[in-house]
């Protein structure tokens, strides 16, 4: 195993791991410069064979608003200046009206991965997350000064997905765009949108229209001025591509869809994300987000018994 600074730079990213290594009450993050000499054998580390691995157990401590553990990268686009909710830190559209404010107006991420490992048990096996994991996000700034507008609610414009159902040889590959629309709306949803296999409503085997564990692939997101560029690839697979427009409510089928925020995230500031951020809840409660993944909490012991996600990168690039 070796320091994963050593293999990829990580220097614009701050990572947030599932545990509390000084006791202190709160997960741990570390950001530049410390990030690229961190080393945990467990959750983030790099293997023999060049890959960044990021690991999420079912059950260990989480963000303060979610329910799910990650071993996931946060975008830092000015970490020496700028503190992490910062203007400088985040980036925008075109269409945002203090947009000169912001780090950058829009940007790109790209990666190559493979997902080696999804949670094998929940409670509620039939709730769209269940055993999947996300594994590259984009993340609007939850900001309660930009309420008043119609923004700030901290909703996903993308979510980028691996789903495999226990018994399946071949998982599946989708992402989503959450309606950017307050909490307790009853519209504000995820969108879901097919790549390779199904997409989370189906619990139908894939077959080799889907991707196995452990078998690469890569995704390039693009945001130039208001819209979202996303390219999916995969040895012996189709490329996919899809666009849509970030700034209003137009769906990545062209479709207006009239639930929507009609401003889209025109308003909002964002971040990437990348990393495996499990989405088998350990909660088990009503909602369709608590999948009441099975585990005990202890490492070894939830490693040994499958209750954990891992996804393990080959390549991650900012721009």
């Amino acid at each position: 195993m070796v320091v994963p600074g050593a293999l990829v730079d990580l220097n614009n990213w701050k990572i947030t791991l599932p545990m509390d290594s000084n006791g202190d009450g709160k997960i741990d993050e570390v950001g530049p410069p410390n990030i690229m000499r961190l080393y945990e054998p467990r959750f983030f580390y790099g293997n023999e064979q060049g890959e960044l691995v990021f690991a999420a157990p079912n059950k260990a401590m989480t963000t303060a608003n979610s329910t799910n553990t990650r071993s996931e990268l946060r975008q830092m686009i000015d970490p020496v200046k700028s503190k992490t909710k910062a203007p400088g830190n985040n980036f925008v559209l075109a269409s945002h009206p203090r947009a000169h404010e912001y780090g950058a107006i829009g940007g790109r991420l790209s990666a190559t991965l493979a997902v080696n490992h999804v949670a094998i048990e929940a409670a509620h096996p039939n709730k769209k997350p269940a055993f999947s994991v996300v594994v590259g996000q984009i993340h609007a700034g939850k900001d309660p000064s930009m309420l008043d507008a119609g923004f700030g609610y901290g909703n996903e414009p993308l979510k980028i997905y691996y789903k495999k159902w226990p018994g399946h040889e071949y998982g599946s590959v989708f992402w989503t765009y959450e309606r950017n629309l307050e909490k307790d709306n009853p519209n504000r949803t995820d969108i879901a949108y097919p790549v390779w296999g199904n997409t989370w409503e189906s619990a139908e085997n894939p077959g080799d229209k889907g991707i196995k564990l452990d078998e690469s692939f890569s995704y390039t997101v693009d945001v130039i001025d208001n819209v979202m560029q996303l390219t999916f690839e995969a040895a012996n697979k189709p490329r996919v591509e899809y666009t849509i427009d970030l700034a209003n409510n137009v769906d990545a089928y062209g479709e207006v869809d009239p639930l929507d925020n009609p401003a889209g995230y025109s308003g909002d500031w964002f971040y990437f994300k990348a990393g495996a951020y499990n989405q088998c809840s350990s909660k088990n409660q009503q909602g369709m987000w608590y999948a009441g993944c099975a585990g005990s909490g202890v490492w070894e012991q939830d490693r040994a018994q499958g209750h954990y996600a891992q996804a393990s990168f080959t390549a991650i690039e900012l721009d």
